[in-house]
C-alpha cells in the first residue's frame, strides 16, 4: 500500500468516525431529519411541493440498511451512532474497493 493509498484510507475512516454528527446535530437543534435525508412526504411538508424527479424515483431505490439501524425499535442515540459509523465503514470500504479495481484496469490497460 503506497502513503497516499494509506493517506485516502485514514481520511476516509476519520469521515467514518464523524458520520453520527448526521443524527446528533438535527436531535441537538431539534430539526427533525438529517439534512438532506428528507422523505418526498417531508419534503411536501417542508416546502409544499415534490419536485417531479423525486416524486417519480423515489420509490425505485431502498436502502439495505434503512435509517442507518438494524434494530429501529431501538431509540438509543449510542447504537444508532454506532449504526452510522458501520454505513460508513460499509460505504468506505466499498469504495475504496471499487476505486481500487478500477484504477488497477486503468494500469492494466495503460500498459
Amino acid at each position: 500500500m503506497t502513503k497516499l493509498q494509506r493517506q485516502i484510507l485514514y481520511f476516509l475512516l476519520g469521515l467514518c468516525v464523524l458520520t453520527p454528527i448526521g443524527i446528533l446535530l438535527p436531535m441537538v437543534f431539534d430539526a427533525g431529519d438529517a439534512w438532506g435525508e428528507w422523505s418526498a412526504t417531508t419534503l411536501n411538508d417542508l416546502i409544499g411541493y415534490v419536485p417531479s424527479g423525486l416524486e417519480k424515483y423515489s420509490n425505485i431505490w431502498n436502502a439495505p440498511i434503512p435509517d442507518y439501524s438494524m434494530n429501529e425499535a431501538d431509540p438509543s442515540v449510542v447504537h444508532q451512532s454506532g449504526y452510522y459509523i458501520v454505513s460508513g465503514v460499509i460505504g468506505a470500504t466499498l469504495t475504496y474497493l471499487v476505486t481500487l479495481l478500477i484504477s488497477k484496469l486503468i494500469v492494466k490497460n495503460g500498459d
